[in-house]
Formats: structure tokens, sequence, C-alpha cells
């Protein structure tokens, strides 16, 4: 039986607001959410529903009625396939108040919280080109424009660097321009594109998973350090020294030049063993005259302009006056901890990566910081009865989780630590909602900032300083 088709149309719909993941908001003649791609609140505009929920519709627009005065032109030509830059088409001001809408939003709906007005949003001085990282994707079988399927000529060049088409992990956006990062990003993507193909160097097939170049990564840094890694789904020695030499022959200025031998089903390069093949095997970032070493797995902020701004706001919330002890979770390679090192007596930090840590501890001996201790380890286990027996409870608590937030478990031990002060950096305030819920019993919020630090995107940081209330 043919499965009946429930697609709606619903017309000279105005939008009233920005949702989440980059979603616009609108409303059904029945009262419920349609959660609506490629529109700006303001617009008014008629919506085929993709799909239907006892609450809420997901739409697309397919006729623009009236454009919002908050529009503005997309600078990239693959605005609306790529989901790197959703809100291209929003102007820059209106995504700072809808980033600082949602902000507030969560701590109150999700969090059920309280808390004083919320600071400005901190906005980025560079709207383009910003990231100091990003990984693109090799495919056989690049995403077809429909132009191209109506073709009666059989497409011969299928082959595709770039980013996944948001929801389709088979299927890549071949880039010819990227506003992300600065050149010579462009440069290398498209000159690597180009002499693959020449040499006919197989693309990696997400379904088949065959192939030979499967993922490109490049990182920049504030110190004018470039690193490019590419990684391999096989090893072939001479196709990898073919392509890695005229890499390396043509762009002269990539300090630290890497390779991967992949041969798992997904991407990740935690567990993979890096190669140098030319170069460094790391580059350097500094921020107020710290330097950072950052290898191929290390975490640092994307935006390292922007990064500058959020840890000023880390170091004001703590309001370190020298004599304290610091905890700072999810350290990463210690960025944050040795930023406010000066200021504490001392700071330890706690991060899952091994790697990580040995950065964070040739960081500190780089810049000369004695009174910071790095510890590996699963949050859960290390923040324990042993850590605070051995260093004491700490004064103030940084605690910077991934987009997931923290674990119940770590939060119960937070309560039981009681840190005089908490400072949470989080990137995503929905789950950062939900983990200050569980601890308002306990404390209070002081302090809340919102940082931008993706611009054209719907993404916000977001910090918040708690205080423990007198119980």
């Amino acid at each position: 039986m043919r499965k009946k088709n429930t697609r709606q149309i619903f017309e000279k719909i105005p939008v009233v607001g920005a949702g989440a993941k980059g979603k616009s908001i609108a409303k059904a003649p029945d009262g419920r959410v349609i959660f609506v791609k490629n529109a700006v609140p303001g617009d008014v505009v008629t919506i085929q529903t993709t799909k239907k929920r006892k609450a809420y519709f997901e739409g697309i627009v397919t006729h623009v009625h009236e454009y919002s005065d908050k529009r503005t032109t997309p600078v990239c030509k693959h605005f609306g396939l790529c989901g790197g830059c959703k809100w291209q088409n929003m102007s820059y001001e209106h995504q700072l108040i809808f980033k600082q809408s949602e902000v507030e939003n969560n701590l109150k709906r999700i969090g059920h919280l309280e808390f004083p007005e919320v600071l400005p949003i901190i906005g980025s001085k560079q709207h383009f080109y910003y990231r100091n990282k990003m990984e693109f994707s090799f495919s056989d079988s690049r995403w077809l424009y429909p132009e191209e399927l109506k073709q009666q000529e059989p497409i011969r060049d299928k082959n595709a660097l770039g980013l996944h088409i948001p929801g389709m992990w088979d299927k890549v956006l071949d880039l010819n321009e990227c506003h992300l990062q600065a050149d010579p990003s462009n440069a290398i993507r498209l000159e690597i594109k180009r002499f693959a193909t020449e040499k006919q160097l197989p693309f990696f097939s997400p379904r088949s998973q065959e192939g030979f170049l499967r993922t490109l990564m490049i990182r920049t840094s504030s110190t004018g350090e470039l690193m490019v890694l590419l990684q391999f789904a096989k090893e072939d020695q001479d196709m990898r020294d073919l392509i890695l030499d005229h890499i390396r022959i043509t762009f002269p200025e990539i300090s630290s030049l890497l390779y991967v031998i992949n041969l798992k089903q997904n991407d990740t390069l935690y567990d993979q063993e890096i190669h140098l093949y030319h170069g460094s095997d790391h580059i350097w970032e500094e921020m107020e005259g710290l330097k950072f070493k950052i290898d191929a797995k290390s975490f640092y902020q994307t935006n390292s302009a922007q990064a500058y701004e959020l840890y000023k706001v880390v170091r004001d919330f703590a309001n370190l006056q020298g004599t304290e002890l610091v905890f700072d979770l999810y350290t990463g390679t210690g960025t944050i901890a040795q930023f406010i090192a000066n200021k504490a007596r001392k700071v330890i930090g706690i991060e899952v990566v091994p790697e990580a840590v040995k950065a964070a501890v040739v960081n500190a001996e780089v810049n000369g910081i004695s009174n910071t201790e790095f510890l590996v380890g699963d949050m859960k286990t290390v923040l324990n009865n042993t850590i605070t027996a051995t260093y004491g409870v700490p004064d103030v608590l940084i605690t910077d989780p991934p987009r997931e937030g923290m674990h119940k478990e770590v939060v119960e031990q937070l309560l039981a630590m009681g840190p005089k002060r908490i400072v949470y950096v989080s990137c995503n305030s929905a789950t950062q909602a939900r983990d200050l819920s569980l601890l308002k019993a306990d404390y209070e919020i002081l302090k809340v900032q919102p940082v931008d630090m993706f611009p054209q995107t719907h993404h916000v940081e977001n910090v918040v300083l708690l205080e423990k209330r007198n119980i």
C-alpha cells in the first residue's frame, strides 16, 4: 500500500522568530509551531511541510511574499545548500539579537532559572574568515544540482572536496569558495582537488568505504603558522607521497604537513596515529604573550580573536585575588588555566585527552608558569573525594564542557565539593540550562554573558557566574 502523502501547504504565513539549529519559527493556522528552513524572521512565506508531529511541523519555504527588513544578501554562492553558514541571509545585528534571545529563553524555559538581566552579547569584529580550523571531506559521489540531473549528457566529474549537505552523511557539496577560513585555505583545498583529479587519485566513497583520499584538515593560527593534515583510507606510499610532495612544493608556507592512515568506518582522528611528513608536528597560538602548542588533536577555540574576548570574561567573572585554588574542568590544552594562572595561587586542569594534557604541560613550561598542574582522566572518575583530599576544595571552579554538557555525576560532585564560585562556559546554552537547574538550590546566578564566536551561524557561547548560597 502506498504511504499517504501528509505534506501540507500553508500560504502567506508570517515568520515570527528564530529557533534552534538555525531554523526559523512560524505558526500554522491550527496554532502549531512550524520550524522552517531558509526563512528569516519577518518574512511572509508559503511553506510546504516536510514533517508532521503532534505538537509541531517542519517545513521549507517555497515562495516569499514579503521579504523581512532583517534580510541581507548572502555573500557565498553555496548558501542554502551548505550547512556551514545558515544565517548568512540575516544581517549581523539581528543575528546577535536572536542569539541573545536564545540564551535567555533556554535559561528560563529549560532551566527554570532566576537570573539578573543578561549582559549585552559581545559580537565578533570579523563576520567572515574567522575560523582557525576547517575539516573538509572527499567524496566520489558529490551532491548533484537539479539542473545537472536534467542533462542528457553523462556526468563525468563526480568528485567532491567540501562539506556534507546537512542531514546527508553520504553527500558532499563540492566547494568552489568558503568564507569561513582565511586564505590560503581556499587555495589549498582547490589545488588539492585539482591535482588529485588530474592524477586520478581515488576519492573516498562513504557508502562502499573504498577509495584513497578521505578528509582534509586545515589549521591556521594568529602567529601566521599553517597546518595541513590529509587523511587516507588506506596505505599507498606512491599515491601518498605524490600528493603530499605536491602540497609541500606548491605551498611552502605550510609549517606542519601531516597525514593519517584511517582504516575505520568513521573519520575521527583522536584514536589515530598522526604521521609527520614535513615541518613540525604542531603550530603555535598566542594570546596576551602566552603561547599555546596546537597539534592535530588539540582543542582550541575556533575563533582566535573571540577566544580572547571569551577568556577575558572568564577571568573577570572568576575575580581572582591571588590566593585562590582553581579547578579548570575540560581544560583541553590548558588555555583558560594558563590565562588566569597569574591571578591565582594554583590552578588544577583536568582533561580526558592525554595528548591535550601533554601539550598543556609543555605550554606551561614554555610560558614559565609554575602554579598549574594538569590531570588526565574522565571527569566522572577524576573529580572525586581523592582530588579534594590531595589539593583541597577549590575556591573557584571553571567548567567548559563539550556540547552535551556535564554528566549528572559531575554535577553531583560539584555540589558535594561546594566551591564558592563557579564559572560555567558553554557552547550550548540548552545543556548549560539543564546543568544549572541541578545547581540552583545551592548556587545563585550573578551574571550571564553571551559571546558570539560563530558569525553567520546560530551557535553562541555563553558564560554564567554562580555563587554559593548561604545555606
